[in-house]
C-alpha cells in the first residue's frame, strides 16, 4: 500500500517570518515521519485592526520568498477563505476533507500546549492529529502539568516532544522594533526577506 503523504502544519501570523520559524519547520520537515511542512499564513482577524500587521498577502508573499529554495517547505494560504475568526480544528479537518491522500499533524510550541485545552474541540485534534511540540528558551516540559483540563496532555500518544532542536529567542516583534528604530535585521532575516521588506519600506512607522 502506497503511503500517503505526511505533512506537519505550521501556523502563525509570519510578521515578518524569521530564521527562528525557518529552523524549527525545516528541522521538522527533515524528520524521517515528515514528507513536507506547509506553514500556513493565519490571516489578521478583522476584530483586531494591529498597525504593526502587515496585509495577508503580503506576508503571504514573504514567506514564499523565504523558502522558495527549499522543497521541503510550502506555503498555504487556506485559511484566507475560511470563515474568520480561523480555529485550527477547522482547518485541519477541510485540508483533510480536501486532501485525502495527505496524513496532516500539527506543531506548536510548548507555550501553546499549556493552552491547548482552551482550543476548540482540542480532544478530537488529539484523536485525530498528531502534534509535535517544540520547547522554548528557557522553558522545560514538566510532566506533572496537566494545563485547564483534566486530561494529561504530556501522556497522550499523538503527542510528541522534540528534542535536540535549534532554537532562538527571536520574535518578529523585536525584528519589527528594529527596524523602526532604523537599526537593520540583518542576519535574523533571510535575504530574500530582508530585501522584500527593505524595498516595500515595511514597518519603518
Amino acid at each position: 500500500m502506497k503511503r500517503g503523504k505526511q505533512v506537519a502544519l505550521y501556523f502563525g501570523t509570519f510578521n515578518p517570518i524569521h530564521v527562528g520559524h525557518l529552523a524549527i519547520a525545516n528541522h521538522i520537515a527533515l524528520l524521517k515521519e515528515v514528507d513536507e511542512v506547509w506553514l500556513v499564513v493565519s490571516p489578521q482577524n478583522p476584530l483586531k485592526n494591529k498597525a504593526s500587521m502587515l496585509a495577508d498577502y503580503h506576508r503571504l508573499a514573504i514567506v514564499r520568498e523565504a523558502v522558495a529554495d527549499n522543497d521541503k517547505l510550502r506555503v498555504s494560504d487556506i485559511e484566507f477563505n475560511l470563515a474568520k475568526p480561523s480555529y485550527t480544528i477547522d482547518t485541519l479537518v477541510y485540508l483533510s476533507e480536501k486532501y485525502p491522500d495527505h496524513h496532516f499533524s500539527l506543531i506548536m510550541g510548548e507555550d501553546n500546549l499549556r493552552t491547548f485545552p482552551n482550543w476548540k474541540n482540542y480532544k478530537i485534534i488529539l484523536e485525530n492529529y498528531k502534534v509535535w511540540v517544540y520547547p522554548r528558551v528557557n522553558t522545560t516540559y514538566d510532566i506533572e502539568n496537566k494545563g485547564d483540563s483534566d486530561l494529561d496532555l504530556y501522556s497522550q500518544t499523538n503527542i510528541h516532544f522534540l528534542k535536540d532542536v535549534p532554537m532562538m529567542n527571536i520574535s518578529s516583534s523585536f525584528i519589527r522594533k528594529q527596524i523602526r528604530e532604523g537599526k537593520s535585521p540583518r542576519y535574523l532575516l533571510t535575504s530574500p526577506v530582508l530585501n522584500y521588506i527593505t524595498e516595500m519600506h515595511f514597518y519603518e512607522k
